[in-house]
């Protein structure tokens, strides 16, 4: 069930021009909000993967550590049910973590969306895929051969 979106990721686009590191954390919210449930979980399970539990708990009130806790000593996998109570306001804390731990993770999801038929034709997705290349090309993250993937999606 998609929660509407709140006026800063509504006005997501805008915030493009104050820098990826701001805009990323919005638009991957409003991609999740847009999101499919299946895609929702990977979007999650994607982000959680570079944090450890103290991280988990100090991000949404232990929302996600209670995902990971569920998945004792594996990697986590988000299930539907774990994700009807994340809001997009989760989702931001959780980019601006993972952000923080392994900037390449975040990067990574350009990957996870152009292969996603379910966000094929979302503006959010197009522009944080957009956003997602440029930063990683300006950073060198990008081999050409995955820039070149990734450079025209569609």
């Amino acid at each position: 069930m998609a929660h509407p979106p709140s006026q800063s990721i509504a006005n997501a686009r805008t915030t493009a021009e104050l820098g990826s590191d701001t805009a990323i954390p919005i638009l991957v919210a409003e991609v999740f909000e847009e999101a499919p449930p299946g895609e929702r979980c990977s979007l999650v399970e994607a982000l959680m993967r570079p944090l450890g539990v103290l991280s988990l708990v100090a991000i949404a009130n232990g929302i996600f550590a209670r995902i990971r806790f569920r998945n004792a000593g594996q990697e986590p996998k988000v299930r539907f049910e774990d994700i009807q109570n994340v809001h997009a306001a989760d989702v931001v804390a959780l980019v601006r973590h993972a952000q923080q731990v392994s900037v390449e993770t975040v990067d990574g999801l350009a990957q996870l969306l152009v292969s996603s038929a379910g966000l094929a034709g979302s503006a959010a997705a197009t522009l944080l895929i957009a956003l997602l290349v440029q930063r990683a090309r300006s950073r060198g993250g990008l081999r050409s051969a995955s820039a070149s993937h990734l450079a025209d999606p569609f």
